[in-house]
């Protein structure tokens, strides 16, 4: 007689825990049994949410949970160091040791070969990246892992994020340290958004793990809903498009006109929007039936009229937190600081080492000298400079947190210029008055335009893809085969168009829906999730689509 067998416990790369996967489901399901017998027993209960979380995180990254682990461990023990330590200056070296150690370990998983690229075309090195922590352990223990190359262990840039904000809040007096380890894992490693957001910060869910468990009828439907609607928005929208368009037209962008070109790009704005958010909602709805709240991510970010409104609406877990833990201390728009100064001196000089010529480096050096002159002669100038050197630097890591190549600080360095020309351009701009209806569309065709056209560096692997791309909608778009190209795609255009209509319905509409869900009779709910999930996975791909801020 064959014993059981217990091989779905094990990591498979092949099949992570995914919210579209019935294994998941089947995961929550079992979580919520066992939950609903200790939830009045808050140690119990966050002790076996970390353990839960812990066991997600193995199935969905392997052994990459003792990054995890250490990550916590670490800022544990460095958060009470920080909270315990007499004297500002002594606090500010446990929190410089907390962001040291998050960046080393985000930096040499995440930028090895970024940084390892640089340095062999700049200086002429021939530098290979060893994963040294698979080198010691097939030393020490005979096991065969590789180690010629580094893999990213799934959500790292989140939950470092997480952490280093658990260290400075603390320092900043906003919370006190967790006493127990298992709930400050807890709090790292809560499964519905480890590996792709949103970032909780832990001044918002600290206070949440001593609060008692508490969810009404209302709350239990908003929750399906999230979950639902997170699930239609990943298959419907974002895997429909990419499995049927985007990703045809960006694997080989020269066998499609400018047109599709152009049409992908605006696809592709979609689909990302749609995977991102639709992964953040269903986080949202299942974090919300076991009684926690999680940070708004989202805020129809298509409706921005502004870059400036757009980065308020987007990502906004992200948004905050750059902006209070790294454009504030920076100097804001108050001033610069010695890192502002340093890191744009350093950027400057990488764009000059990087232009592989004397002449680009004369280049930067004048730049330097003028705007040092420039400073010098004028304090309006100078603020000027240092505010939008801050907002330059803020965007240019923004992107750089998104991946580790240039294409991801190109396309951050595209938001932070757009994001300084609209400073200029708002106060002289004929259309500011954003009441006129006219002069909201206008402003939002016009950064939607412009968001996307800066996801062509998003979304190819190689500056040069992404130049050949916005190059070939301008050289070959091909009016005449517009009609044709739109009735052969017109079910993709028909499901781009449906979502955006759905993505502007004015915000107390989708509220009013949301709250007519949310108070329904439970046979009415059953009803729509019963017709909602079998119309998903009629559509779903059985090749599973993976988020794509998991790569992040």
């Amino acid at each position: 007689m064959n014993g059981f067998d217990w091989s779905f416990l094990a990591y498979d790369p092949e099949r992570p825990l995914l919210f579209t996967q019935f294994y998941f489901w089947a995961f929550f399901a079992l979580v919520l049994l066992i939950y609903s017998l200790i939830y009045q027993k808050k140690a119990a209960r966050n002790a076996f949410l970390f353990l839960s979380s812990l066991f997600f995180y193995y199935k969905t990254s392997g052994l990459f949970l003792f990054i995890l682990i250490f990550s916590t461990l670490a800022d544990f023990f460095i958060g009470r160091a920080v909270y315990r330590a007499e004297g500002k200056k002594r606090k500010q070296w446990w929190v410089s040791l907390s962001v040291a150690v998050n960046l080393l370990v985000l930096g040499y998983f995440k930028y090895a070969y970024f940084v390892t690229d640089f340095l062999n075309s700049s200086l002429g090195l021939e530098l290979q990246p060893v994963n040294h922590f698979a080198l010691w352990a097939n030393q020490a223990m005979g096991t065969d892992f590789v180690f010629d190359r580094i893999l990213l262990p799934v959500g790292i840039s989140f939950f470092t994020f997480q952490t280093i904000s658990y260290s400075v809040d603390i320092y900043r007096g906003h919370i006190k340290p967790v006493k127990s380890i298992l709930d400050f894992g807890f709090y790292v490693s809560f499964f519905p958004q480890l590996v792709a957001g949103p970032i909780v910060r832990a001044s918002d869910f600290i206070p949440q793990l001593s609060q008692s468990y508490r969810l009404t009828r209302e709350q239990f439907g908003l929750g399906l809903f999230w979950i639902l609607n997170g699930l239609l928005k990943k298959v419907l929208l974002a895997d429909y498009l990419a499995l049927n368009f985007v990703d045809r037209v960006f694997a080989n962008p020269s066998m499609y006109t400018g047109f599709e070109n152009m049409m992908a790009l605006f696809g592709y704005s979609i689909q990302v929007y749609a995977d991102f958010s639709g992964y953040t909602d269903m986080a949202i709805g299942v974090a919300l039936l076991l009684g926690f709240r999680l940070p708004t991510n989202f805020n129809s970010p298509y409706k921005a009229s502004s870059v400036g409104e757009f980065w308020k609406r987007w990502h906004i877990s992200l948004s905050k937190w750059l902006q209070d833990y790294l454009y504030i201390p920076m100097g804001g728009n108050r001033g610069g600081s010695i890192f502002s100064y340093g890191a744009m001196i350093t950027i400057l000089l990488v764009i000059g080492l990087l232009s592989g010529s004397l002449a680009g480096l004369i280049l930067v050096a004048a730049l330097l000298l003028g705007m040092g002159v420039g400073m010098a002669l004028s304090p309006k100038f100078k603020l000027w400079i240092e505010h939008n050197v801050n907002l330059m630097l803020t965007m240019l890591l923004g992107g750089l947190w998104h991946g580790s190549s240039w294409n991801f600080v190109v396309w951050g360095g595209l938001n932070g210029l757009g994001l300084v020309v609209y400073k200029l351009w708002k106060k002289i701009s004929p259309w500011s008055d954003k009441s006129r209806w006219y002069n909201r569309a206008w402003g939002i065709l016009l950064t939607f335009t412009f968001i996307t056209f800066t996801r062509a560096w998003f979304r190819n692997e190689s500056f040069d893809q992404a130049l050949f791309m916005i190059g070939h909608i301008g050289s070959s778009f091909q009016w005449d085969l517009i009609p044709e190209i739109l009735v052969k795609t017109r079910a993709v255009f028909g499901v781009m168009l449906l979502g955006l209509i759905i993505h502007w319905l004015p915000s107390d509409f989708k509220q009013e829906y949301r709250a007519r869900f949310s108070s329904a009779h439970w046979s009415v709910q059953l009803l729509l999730c019963f017709g909602s999930v079998v119309c998903a996975y009629q559509i779903l791909s059985a090749d599973l689509q993976p988020f794509i801020y998991f790569a992040f």
